[in-house]
């Protein structure tokens, strides 16, 4: 039975956000997981537009989605309409109720907040978000990498979610898949500017 993970999609949706768990649970469908099927899925079948203008056709609408084993929220400016976008908090209940896991990336921590998933957890969301997601009804919200609490994984901005997408692949699998789907893309972070200069970075933001 072929089990989906669906990757949700939304006007100005950071592009990594999406595109790096995208990358992550494609490689491990294609080599270790026959049976895994990832999708896009949107409000309708119209192109999304990214935060940065990448241009993406949805795979699937809320309507036509099928049953989802992971469903994944991104982040990015278009949260702050999202999550006051009741048909988007409809599918996400709807979709993240029958799923075995229920994930965001960055500042799609909000939308999983305003579906009641975070409600009692703990969670966290990009660093420049942390205050006003503390501000959200009952969530304690801690600053790391990313948070599992129970079926439900926040990670932090942007980058964040590969690291929590090769976690999930883990658990969805083993440890060792998920060290040969990261050796596949070849994800070992080496930033050629020490941590010093990146964080006087964000002071100036």
């Amino acid at each position: 039975m072929t089990k989906a993970i669906g990757i949700v999609l939304f006007p100005e949706a950071e592009e990594l956000d999406f595109v790096g768990p995208f990358e992550v649970f494609t490689m491990y469908a294609q080599y270790f997981d026959k049976d895994r099927r990832v999708l896009t899925v949107a409000e309708t079948d119209e192109p999304v537009i990214g935060a940065k203008g990448l241009v993406v056709v949805p795979e699937a609408t809320f309507e036509s989605c099928p049953p989802l084993d992971v469903l994944l929220v991104p982040g990015g400016q278009g949260t702050l309409r999202e999550m006051e976008n009741e048909t988007m908090l409809d599918f996400i209940r709807r979709a993240g109720g029958a799923a075995q896991w229920v994930t965001s990336v960055c500042t799609g921590a909000f939308v999983l907040s305003r579906a009641g998933y975070l409600a009692g957890r703990r969670a966290t969301t990009h660093w420049a978000a942390l205050a006003q997601l503390r501000e959200e009804q009952d969530v304690t919200v801690v600053e790391e990498r990313f948070v599992r609490d129970g079926n439900v994984i926040t990670a932090a901005g942007v980058s964040a979610g590969i690291d929590m997408a090769l976690y999930l692949v883990g658990e969805l699998s083993s440890p060792e898949t998920a060290r040969n789907v990261q050796k596949f893309i070849e994800y070992y972070p080496q930033p050629p500017y020490a941590e010093a200069t990146a964080v006087a970075g964000k002071d100036s933001l």
